[in-house]
This record gives structure tokens, sequence and C-alpha cells, in this order.
């Protein structure tokens, strides 16, 4: 299964809870942390709600 990384680049202070259990999930929990993730529609969806804390890493 092909495999995307995620970079987390934003900070989760001052932003809503449902946005922190997102990065949560994900793995993220650090600026500028990167995760390997099986790249699911799942996984695309949950980085599609939060665009302006995350970036894929090529």
């Amino acid at each position: 299964m092909a495999t995307i990384k995620i970079k987390q680049v934003g900070s989760p202070i001052r932003r809503p809870e449902v946005q922190r259990k997102v990065l949560i999930g994900l793995g993220l929990n650090k600026m500028h942390k990167v995760v390997e993730r099986e790249d699911t529609p799942e996984i695309r969806g949950m980085v599609a709600k939060i665009p302006h804390l995350v970036e894929i890493v090529e």
C-alpha cells in the first residue's frame, strides 16, 4: 500500500478541540514532526479537515 508523509506546520493552540483531536489521531503533537501513514481516503479526509495545520511532504 502507498504511504504519505504528513508534517505538522501549525500549532493547535487556540484551535477548536475537534482539530486537536484530528492531529492526535494522525499521530502529531509537536511542531515540524513528520509521520508516515498509509494513503487511504480516511487519512486524506483527516488532512483535508486541517489543511492550515499540516502539509503533505513529498
